[in-house]
């Protein structure tokens, strides 16, 4: 089970968590992930960076995940692991 938590303080709120949080929800669907992903909103992981969201995946801390790049972050991150 992974616990993926998407920074949505006031910081990656600027830098587009809710669109990272939206397509997080339609990736867990797309992949009937339900079962094997947990997924949350956090108030600052204090990892910020100028970059782009923070995301906590259980307890690995990945910073600069903007919308452009979340399908790769996705992939490596989630899929892969729930794959592997």
């Amino acid at each position: 089970m992974l616990i993926v938590q998407v920074c949505v303080g006031s910081s990656c709120h600027l830098k587009g968590s809710q669109e990272i949080v939206e397509k997080m929800q339609a990736a867990v669907e797309k992949y009937k992930l339900d079962g094997q992903v947990v997924l949350s909103g956090s108030f600052c992981i204090g990892k910020c960076s100028r970059g782009g969201v923070t995301i906590q995946v259980n307890d690995d801390v990945y910073t600069g995940v903007s919308p452009d790049g979340f399908d790769e972050f996705f992939k490596e991150h989630i899929l892969d692991v729930v794959n592997s």
